[in-house]
């Protein structure tokens, strides 16, 4: 284990405090599980600590963070493919009051995309991020990431609309 100073430790913290929701929002979007959602954001931060000296000369450490939650997402998808079937969680019952039926709908349209298509969406429409960096986050050319968003957006679309008019 690496040894710390405290001023390391004081600017590790500080750095966990502001990323901490931005990160849980993405992570969120990206599984749709309250619950997963926070281990992500946990072990995306145990990953930041371990490395922080590293982490805290990088040019962005924003953007190192979101792409380790990228990557750990990923990593956590390809794991748990085969061995747990996702059902709607709504969360708590207090998160559960601050969310809107088009939520809902949104989360569950999110879950019928593949999981690579759903980090790229969440990416590419939710953090504004450029083709560019969502490709270097997921690991695909920049042109395999539009094709993936362009079609991930027509079937979101498609489950949005068909939701819709079955609720109608």
């Amino acid at each position: 284990m690496r040894r710390t100073s405290s001023e390391d430790d004081t600017a590790y913290t500080e750095f966990a405090t502001v990323m901490a929701p931005r990160l849980f929002r993405t992570a969120l979007l990206m599984c749709g599980d309250w619950h997963l959602a926070e281990d992500l954001v946990q072990t995306t931060l145990a990953k930041m600590y371990v490395g922080w000296g590293k982490v805290r000369r990088a040019d962005v450490p924003e953007a190192y963070a979101r792409g380790t939650l990228t990557k750990t997402f990923l990593s956590h998808q390809r794991i748990r493919r085969n061995a747990e079937m996702p059902t709607v969680d709504l969360g708590d019952a207090q998160a559960a009051s601050h969310t809107t039926s088009e939520r809902v709908e949104l989360f569950e349209a999110l879950r019928t995309l593949d999981v690579l298509d759903r980090a790229v969406v969440v990416l590419r429409c939710w953090e504004d991020r450029t083709v560019a960096d969502t490709a270097a986050e997921v690991g695909l050319s920049e042109g395999a990431v539009r094709a993936r968003a362009s079609r991930a957006l027509v079937r979101l679309r498609t489950e949005l609309s068909d939701s819709t008019a079955a609720t109608s």
